[in-house]
C-alpha cells in the first residue's frame, strides 16, 4: 500500500506546480523513464543535474569575496535533528551539527536554536541549562511544559555556543498511540509497536511541530522561520508542519537514504540497478516500509530537499522520487597551525606513540625495522561490505604477496577500527603491553646505575672499564628481561574477545587470507573492534590522536553518502584512498585535477569489477610503500593544503544557499532567487602541483624513480611555500546563485515546494 499526504500539501514533487500529494505513493515520475525509453545511462542523465550554489561565506585564497545580500533580521533559524547534543552510537550527523554551529551561529546571532531530544546522561556534560532569552521562545516553552511537556532550554558547549532546545520525548509518552493513530488517519502511514526508533520518531516529530506551532503562535508579528530537519528520524516534524500550513520554510537533508544502505549491505548491485527497483517491496521485505515512508514523505513535503553529495542526489531521484534542489557537502572546523608545519611534527609525536603499542604488541616477534614501518587504518561502523572492508582484506593479502617477492624491506600494518560485541580485552594483547612496560621500567633501571658508575669514574678522571662497570645483578636483570619477551605464539589479530569470533567476517576473512602476523608476513593486521579512547589501557590514544600518527587512511567504500574519516585525515595532513561512489571522492575528483599527487587516492569502484577495483587498491597500497621518506612529507604537506576546501568557512555557503532558497519559496512575496545555469567555465579546480609528483604512479610516466640517493638529494628544487601559493592562486571561482530580497517573486519561487518549474 502506498503513503497517502494530505491534501492540502500540494508540491510534494518539486516537478509540477500542479501534481497532487499522491505522488509520494505512485511510481510514475517526470524524470523517471522507463529502460525502453532510455537513450543514455543513467549516470550520464543525472551526473551533470545543475544543483544551486551561492556564495555568502569569505572564500578561499585565490577566490573573490562575496557579499550576499539577504535581509535575515526578522527570520528565525530552527534546526532539528535527533543527534544534537546527541553523539549516540554513531556521530556523523552530530559531527556535521557539532562543527557547523560556529558559523550558523555567527549568521543567524540569537535567531538560531537547535532542536534535539533531552537525553540526561548527554546533558549534564554537554549542555549548560539557562532560561530562554527569547520572550516569544519563553512563552511557547512555558506553554507547552503546561501543557503536559518537559521542555529544556540552554547551550551547547561546543564552539559558538549555539542555543539548544531538548524536548523529553520519553516524557510523553502516553501520547504515542494517540499520535500513532492520527499518523494513519492523515498519510495511511503504520508504526508498529516494537520498533523503537521509529516510535520514538513520532513523539519527536509530533513534540517538534508543536514547538514550532506553538513559536508561530505566540510571535506578536509574524516572522520568517525555517525549520531544517535532518533525516528522517526528524521528517515527521516537517510534514506535520506542512498538513497544519504553518507558515514555515521547511529544508530536508537526507545524509543517506535508508533504503540505499539497506540494499548496499545486502550485496545487491545497486548502483547499475538503481532505477530497476520496486522501492516499496524492498523496503517492504526488509521490515522498513514505516521507515521509508516518513523519510519520503518528509522528502516530498519539504520546500527544499538536500543531501550531502552528488552520489546521494542520484540515489534519492530514484528511491526517494525527488531529485534534491541542491547538495550541501559536508565541513569540518579547520585549525591552522601558527608553524607552518605543525601537524608534521605532531604527525611524529602520534606515531611514536603508535609505534609504542606496536612493540608491545608484536613483543617475541618484533623482527621488522619500526623505522621503515607504514601504518593503515580503515574506521568507520562495522558495515563489513558498505564500508570496504571485504577489498581492503583481500589487497593485504596481494600487497603481502608482492612485497615478499620484491624482497622489501618495509612492513605494512594495517589497524581496522570497527566497534563489534565483544566481551573483554584479549589477555595476550593487555600482557603484550605489560612486558613493554617492565622492559622500559629494567632498561631505566641499568640506566641509572650505569649513569653513576660512569658519572663517578670520569670524575676521578678515569675511562670507565666496561667489563666492570655492570654488575652481575644488571645481568641477571637483563636476562629476565629476555627471557619475559619469549613468546610461542603468534601476536593476536584481534585485541579483544569477541562474542561471536567464528561468524565474525573480518576474522572469517583473515582465515581465508591466511595474514595471522607470523614473521614471514610483510603484513601484519590489527583489529580493535572499539572506539579509541584516551583512558584505555591498550592505546590510549583519542581517534584525532591516532589518525595523525598513521601514514595513510583506507576507505574503499561501496556505500558511502559522504565520507568524514578521509575528510578528517585530509584536514590533518594524512593521505587518504576513497572512491568515485563515495560523496568526498568524488566532490574531490570535481575540484581537484590530479587528486593523487594530493594524496587523495580515488579507487574506480562505479565502473569496475571488485577484482579489478581491488587489483587498483593493491597498485595504490604497493605504490605508496615505494616512497622514501621525504616524498611522504611531500605529500602530506600538499594534503594538508586541500584543507581549505573542506572547511566550513567555505562549504557552509550550501546551506546558507538552502536557507534563501527555502525563504524564497515559502515567503515569494518578500524573498525571490533567480536561478542561473552554471557555465562552460563554473567551479574550480586544484591545478596539478608544478613540482615533481610526490610517489611513483603507474598511470604518469614523468614520476621519478626512487633510489637510496633520493632520500640526501638536496639539489631538486622543490618550494613548498611557492607551490602552496601557486596552488592557491590558480583557481576559478564558482557560479553564483545571486539572491534579493523584499522584491516580487519569480516563476517558481510560489512556497510550495514546487521551486523547480523547469521541463526535463
Amino acid at each position: 500500500m502506498g503513503v497517502k499526504l494530505m491534501n492540502n500539501v500540494t508540491a510534494e514533487c518539486p516537478h509540477s506546480p500542479t501534481q497532487s500529494s499522491s505522488c509520494i505513493a505512485g511510481h510514475e515520475h517526470p524524470v523517471l523513464q522507463s529502460d525502453s525509453k532510455r537513450t543514455k545511462p543513467i549516470w550520464e542523465e543525472t551526473e551533470g543535474m545543475p544543483l544551486a550554489r551561492s556564495l555568502s561565506v569569505t572564500s578561499l585564497s585565490g577566490l573573490e569575496e562575496w557579499d550576499e545580500e539577504f535581509d535575515l533580521e526578522d527570520a528565525v533559524l530552527f534546526e532539528i535533528a535527533w543527534e544534537v547534543a546527541n553523539k549516540g552510537k554513531f556521530g556523523g550527523i552530530y559531527t556535521v551539527l557539532q562543527t557547523k554551529a560556529r558559523l550558523t551561529a555567527e549568521e543567524w546571532g540569537e535567531n538560531y536554536f537547535l532542536v534535539g531530544p533531552y537525553v540526561e546522561s548527554n546533558v549534564r556534560t554537554q549542555v549548560e541549562l539557562i532560561e530562554p532569552t527569547n520572550p516569544v521562545l519563553k512563552r511557547t516553552i512555558d506553554k507547552m511544559n503546561s501543557s503536559g511537556c518537559k521542555v529544556y532550554f540552554g547551550r551547547w558547549l561546543i564552539e559558538g555556543s549555539p542555543y539548544v532546545i531538548l524536548i523529553d520525548v520519553a516524557f510523553t509518552a502516553w501520547s504515542l498511540d494517540t499520535w500513532k493513530s492520527e499518523l494513519w488517519d492523515l498519510c495511511d502511514i503504520g508504526v508498529p509497536w516494537f520498533d523503537r526508533e521509529a516510535n520514538d520518531a513520532v513523539l519527536f516529530g509530533f513534540l517538534t511541530a508543536w514547538l514550532l506551532g506553538e513559536f508561530a503562535a505566540q510571535s506578536e508579528q509574524p516572522s520568517h522561520i525555517v525549520a531544517h530537519f535532518h533525516e528522517w528520524l526528524a521528517g515527521l516534524g516537517l510534514v506535520l508542519c506542512r498538513h497544519r500550513q504553518l507558515s514555515i520554510a521547511t529544508i530536508f537533508t537526507t545524509h543517506a537514504t535508508l533504503l540505499g544502505r539497506y540494499l548496499c549491505a545486502g550485496n545487491v548491485d545497486f548502483y547499475n540497478k538503481l532505477a530497476e527497483f520496486n522501492v516499496d517491496k524492498e523496503a517492504g521485505d526488509r521490515q522498513i516500509y514505516h521507515r521509508y515512508c516518513l523519510e519520503r514523505a518528509a522528502a516530498h513535503c519539504a520546500h527544499v530537499f538536500t543531501t550531502v553529495s552528488q552520489i546521494t542526489a542520484i540515489e534519492a531521484e530514484f528511491l526517494l522520487k525527488r531529485k534534491p534542489d541542491i547538495v550541501t557537502p559536508n565541513g569540518l572546523n579547520v585549525k591552522k597551525f601558527s608553524a607552518v608545519h605543525e601537524f608534521q611534527n605532531l604527525h611524529a609525536q602520534s606515531k611514536n606513540r603508535i609505534q609504542e603499542f606496536v612493540r608491545g604488541h608484536f613483543y617475541g616477534h618484533l623482527d621488522f625495522n619500526l623505522d621503515k614501518c607504514l601504518f593503515l587504518f580503515i574506521a568507520g561502523r562495522y558495515e563489513f561490505s558498505n564500508k570496504g572492508a571485504d577489498i581492503f582484506l583481500e589487497a593485504l593479502a596481494r600487497l603481502n604477496y608482492l612485497l615478499r617477492v620484491n624482497h622489501s624491506d618495509v612492513t605494512v600494518i594495517a589497524f581496522f577500527i570497527m566497534p563489534a560485541r565483544t566481551n573483554n580485552f584479549n589477555v595476550e594483547t593487555l600482557k603484550g603491553q605489560a612486558v613493554r612496560k617492565q622492559l622500559w621500567d629494567t632498561a631505566q633501571t641499568v640506566k641509572e646505575r650505569f649513569g653513576k658508575k660512569l658519572y663517578e669514574s670520569l670524575l676521578v678522571g678515569q675511562l670507565p672499564d666496561v667489563s666492570k662497570i655492570m654488575d652481575k645483578e644488571d645481568f641477571t636483570l637483563m636476562k629476565r628481561a629476555i627471557f619475559a619477551t619469549q613468546r610461542q605464539c603468534q601476536p593476536p589479530v584481534c585485541t579483544h574477545n569477541m562474542l561471536e569470533d567464528s561468524n565474525d567476517p573480518i576474522l572469517t576473512s583473515v582465515r581465508r587470507i591466511g595474514l595471522f602476523n607470523s614473521s614471514a608476513d610483510r603484513v601484519k593486521i590489527i583489529f580493535h573492534p572499539e572506539f579509541l579512547s584516551s583512558t584505555s589501557p591498550l592505546l590510549p590514544m583519542d581517534y584525532e590522536e591516532f589518525v595523525r600518527g598513521c601514514h595513510l587512511g583506507v576507505f574503499p567504500s561501496y556505500y558511502e553518502p559522504w565520507g568524514y574519516t578521509p575528510a578528517e585525515c585530509t584536514v590533518m595532513g594524512i593521505p587518504s584512498i576513497s572512491t568515485n561512489l563515495s560523496g568526498f571522492g568524488c566532490f574531490m575528483e570535481e575540484h581537484i585535477a590530479d587528486p593523487s599527487a594530493y594524496g587523495i587516492y580515488i579507487l574506480d569502484r562505479r565502473y569496475r569489477g571488485v577484482d579489478e577495483s581491488c587489483n587498483q587498491l593493491t597498485s595504490f597500497l604497493f605504490q605508496f610503500c615505494k616512497q622514501s621518506r621525504r616524498q611522504r612529507i611531500i605529500q602530506r604537506n600538499r594534503t594538508e593544503r586541500l584543507s581549505d576546501l573542506l572547511d566550513w568557512k567555505y562549504l557552509g555557503r550550501y546551506y546558507v544557499s538552502a536557507r534563501h532558497m527555502a525563504l524564497a519559496k515559502a515567503f515569494p512575496d518578500t524573498y525571490m532567487y533567480e536561478l542561473q545555469e552554471p557555465t562552460s567555465t563554473s567551479g574550480f579546480r586544484y591545478p596539478r602541483p608544478a613540482s615533481v609528483p610526490p610517489s611513483p604512479s603507474l598511470s604518469r610516466h614523468s614520476s621519478p624513480r626512487h633510489s637510496e640517493a633520493e632520500d640526501n638529494d638536496e639539489e631538486e628544487r622543490y618550494d613548498e611555500d611557492l607551490e602552496a601559493e601557486k596552488d592557491r592562486v590558480n583557481i576559478r571561482q564558482p557560479y553564483t546563485l545571486p539572491f534579493k530580497n523584499k522584491s516580487s517573486a519569480v516563476p517558481g519561487a510560489n512556497g510550495n515546494g514546487d521551486g523547480d518549474s523547469e521541463k526535463d
